[in-house]
């Protein structure tokens, strides 16, 4: 029985990181502008302006992009809301394997799906949209971010499922 909570203590804990992690990710998809401007202030506060001027010119640029977006197509943004929203809804999605891991070990596996599915995502839209290849690699980091604890999840949950149910281990069930 010790062994069954650690690995359901485990599996909680794996799924609470992804679960932050779209969380955090939703919640920031909605203050874009007001991010950007506080990122452009602070990268130029340290002095990465002069260490990586590519770098800073392209937060820059997205900054100039949203205010400009902003300002003459403020329904643009209305995109971003949804986005963020989908990531919430995403992040609950995680509350059942959460619960009942073994019932639920194909939302894990959906997870780790959707992990894959970024990578080509992130290079061919990247591509497509002119966004620098570094960019396109913090996106693409995501998966190890997000396929990480799914993947230690879906182990422990395998673990889980090879262990003998508490009433085949019970004295009681063998009379």
């Amino acid at each position: 029985m010790a062994e069954r909570s650690v690995l359901v203590r485990r599996i909680r804990i794996f799924l609470a990181v992804v679960i932050a992690g779209l969380v955090v990710s939703g919640i920031t998809a909605f203050p874009l502008r007001e991010e950007v401007a506080l990122g452009r202030g602070i990268l130029r506060s340290i002095g990465l302006d002069t260490l990586a001027p590519e770098f800073v010119g392209w937060v820059d640029r997205v900054g100039e992009g949203l205010d400009a977006t902003a300002v003459a197509f403020p329904f643009i943004a209305y995109g971003t809301d949804w986005l963020a929203f989908a990531h919430l809804l995403i992040a609950l999605a995680f509350i059942g394997p959460w619960r009942d891991p073994m019932r639920n070990v194909f939302i894990i596996q959906w997870g780790l799906v959707a992990c894959a599915g970024i990578v080509p995502l992130a290079l061919i839209a990247g591509a497509l949209r002119g966004l620098p290849l570094g960019w396109q690699a913090i996106d693409v980091s995501f998966v190890v971010v997000a396929a990480l604890p799914l993947a230690l999840a879906l182990m422990a949950t395998r673990r889980l499922e090879a262990l003998p149910t508490a009433s085949a281990a019970s004295p009681a069930a063998a009379r």
